[in-house]
């Protein structure tokens, strides 16, 4: 299994190699990993995340370990362009990298270099040999708002190798009880419930947003539905919408800003009715005829969502919904596409009747008609902000027991 392992890890390397002749994305990929010069920060806290949307998990974790230890230095790891490239300057830590491509001599030489004295991954992330060699020198690794599902390749017969990466994790911080029974039937029991981090998040981010100025500008006090993190699919549905509530406005912010698909989501809207943020040049250029208004910009979705009234949020229609929570934390019902099996929280807010899945234009329309009536969207959404929470607090479970488990920490 090792050996297939490690085949796998080069092929992968070898394909996005290909891909980055032709696709920026995996162009960023292999450059950002060519020649990283690795500062000694020994004794160090390493966080590692996926990509943007784990960093945001992560992140009140990560604060609090820096603001409990101001002496020890912070180094973040993304597997992620879309991580790295956002949050390379952050404040937050004294170094950032890309993650090297998992191999043995990658792993050493990494370790070697920063000598961390724990690591902390978020949610998904599993890296054979960067796990095998913090066990191998007793650096505790914790993985925080991890889930499992009965799925995953760690409950498969052929998943002895994965398995073994489990063995190597000093403590499982997980979002639910399911979770914690799929470990133990492993035989694995060093996990504690603490639930989600992106509740605490959230939760904060609503408590103190950022103010945007030129959204009131634009609302010109009139209902706003936003649409974020959308992907072409959800577009289609969403400008379908625009004709047909002339009294709302609309703010959209895609998942993806390159020249090519604003283009394509501009020529699905109604001609002149719409504003882009790029080419605002003051509050002032917003005039009230713009009912729709496009984010093409990186960093704003989180503060956006406390001057809507209703949100739809992308990804349903592919791989799987984004953050549902941003929105629902600041009271607005959320609205997405049919592939939300895998979130919890969508799951939930769809039986609190605070969320809701739709499959097509049709179902939008109706969903959207029956929150505009009689502003059910109100009562919605103060079901979102209640269930978000009623849901904080992991932080303080995971702070506590590193801090128990590794005092110095």
């Amino acid at each position: 299994m090792h050996l297939i392992y490690n085949i796998g890890v080069r092929f992968y390397f070898l394909v996005v190699y290909l891909a980055s002749f032709f696709n920026s994305k995996a162009k960023l990929w292999i450059e950002g990993r060519k020649n990283q010069s690795f500062i000694g920060l020994n004794g160090c806290i390493w966080f590692h995340f996926a990509s943007l949307g784990e960093f945001e998990q992560g992140r009140p974790v990560l604060e609090q370990l820096k603001l409990r230890n101001p002496e020890k230095k912070i180094v973040i790891t993304f597997f992620s362009p879309s991580g790295y490239e956002i949050r390379k300057n952050t404040p937050l830590a004294d170094a950032v990298y890309y993650l090297p491509l998992d191999t043995k001599e990658n792993a050493i030489h990494f370790i070697d270099a920063l000598q961390p004295k724990m690591a902390v991954f978020t949610k998904y992330e599993y890296w054979y040999h960067f796990f095998n060699e913090t066990h191998r020198r007793n650096i505790p690794l914790y993985i925080i708002s991890g889930i499992f599902r009965p799925g995953q390749v760690f409950f498969k017969w052929y998943g002895s190798l994965h398995r073994e990466m489990l063995g190597f994790v000093s403590h499982f911080f997980v979002q639910d009880e399911k979770s914690k029974a799929l470990l133990q039937q492993l035989g694995i029991t060093n996990a504690t419930i603490s639930g989600d981090t992106r509740f605490d998040r959230v939760w904060a981010n609503a408590q103190q947003p950022k103010e945007i100025a030129f959204i009131n500008e634009f609302k010109n006090g009139q209902k706003t539905f936003i649409a974020g993190s959308t992907w072409p699919q959800d577009e289609q549905l969403i400008a379908a919408l625009v004709t047909q509530y002339p009294d709302w406005k609309f703010v959209i912010a895609p998942h993806e800003i390159s020249e090519e698909k604003i283009k394509r989501l501009t020529d699905i809207l109604p001609k002149d009715n719409f504003a882009k943020y790029s080419q605002l040049s003051s509050a002032e250029s917003l005039i009230s005829d713009h009912q729709f208004l496009i984010i093409d910009n990186i960093g704003m979705l989180s503060s956006l969502y406390q001057y809507g009234d209703i949100a739809y949020i992308g990804g349903g229609f592919g791989a799987g919904i984004h953050n549902t929570l941003e929105a629902a934390a600041f009271g607005l019902p959320v609205i997405f596409g049919p592939n939300y099996s895998k979130f919890k929280e969508a799951r939930d807010l769809i039986e609190l009747q605070a969320g809701f899945s739709i499959a097509n234009e049709a179902e939008l329309k109706s969903v959207t008609d029956g929150l505009i009536k009689n502003d059910a969207y109100k009562v919605a959404g103060e079901k979102a902000k209640a269930y978000v929470e009623a849901h904080t607090g992991a932080t303080a479970i995971i702070i506590n027991l590193i801090e128990k488990e590794t005092p110095e920490a």
